[in-house]
């Protein structure tokens, strides 16, 4: 019996049969894994012999009357696209960048029994005080680095960005150095801060607002490309009820 099969069934019995009822005459659950295998197979990165990245974020877009039938299962199939897509990549010799994540979104364009997949590379970002810099960011922090949804202050002496412990920053992304750039911060008595940011002599570079270069100095909105992860830079006031 073949994954997609055995995918069918797992589903099948966990929601009792109800969701293949709901679903006869519109979009079948094996349409939408065999669809995000096929997306995770096109958009395959290669790191080495043995090992290719693809994304870890999908958005399977459905029209408002599929979308509405998938409502009371939508977790239930999530978990187990999720595994299915899990296995798929196990056999392949595939790496995600963070962990995966699949959820359902309505388009008007789209006719009933019909889906389409989007698809990201979003690595996972870990570093100390990156949820107290969420939260406090407006009161208090000049600059900020946001990462993938999470920010994180930019105050002197700066930064380090990479996949290793060692690093201030720690991003899982396999295109990324153990020690890939610091983001260089200096008081200044006009400006308040001086930014830049420094390639330390990673394996493939960096792009400083889409040109490759080994140092650079930073602005408001400047942004920072490393593997597959890009960091914008944000500056504003630090003044009670300010924002960055």
């Amino acid at each position: 019996m073949g994954g997609l099969q055995r995918f069918e069934q797992r589903l099948e019995q966990l929601i009792s049969g109800a969701f293949a009822r709901a679903f006869r005459s519109a979009v079948q659950p094996v349409e939408i894994s065999a669809a995000l295998q096929r997306e995770v197979d096109n958009n395959a990165q290669i790191l080495s012999r043995d090992r290719r990245l693809v994304p870890n974020d999908f958005h399977v877009e459905l029209s408002g009357t599929d979308l509405d039938r998938l409502a009371p299962y939508d977790n239930a199939m999530a978990r187990e696209l999720t595994e299915q897509l899990e296995d798929h990549a196990d056999q392949q010799g595939y790496v995600f960048p963070g962990p995966v994540t699949i959820s359902f979104e309505p388009a008007e364009d789209l006719t009933t029994g019909r889906f389409r997949i989007r698809s990201r590379a979003q690595a996972s970002v870990t570093g100390a005080g990156a949820d107290e810099a969420t939260r406090t960011t407006s009161r208090r922090v000049r600059a900020v680095l946001e990462i993938n949804g999470t920010r994180h202050p930019l105050n002197p002496p700066g930064l380090v960005i990479g996949r290793g412990s060692e690093a201030d920053v720690r991003i899982n992304d396999p295109g990324v150095s153990r020690r890939h750039v610091e983001f260089q911060v200096a008081a200044s008595g006009e400006t308040g801060l001086d930014l830049s940011v420094r390639d330390l002599g990673s394996t493939n570079g960096m792009l400083v607002d889409g040109h490759k270069m080994a140092r650079a100095s930073l602005r408001d909105g400047s942004t920072v490309r490393i593997g597959n992860t890009t960091m914008l830079v944000r500056l504003g006031s630090t003044g009670e009820g300010g924002d960055v």
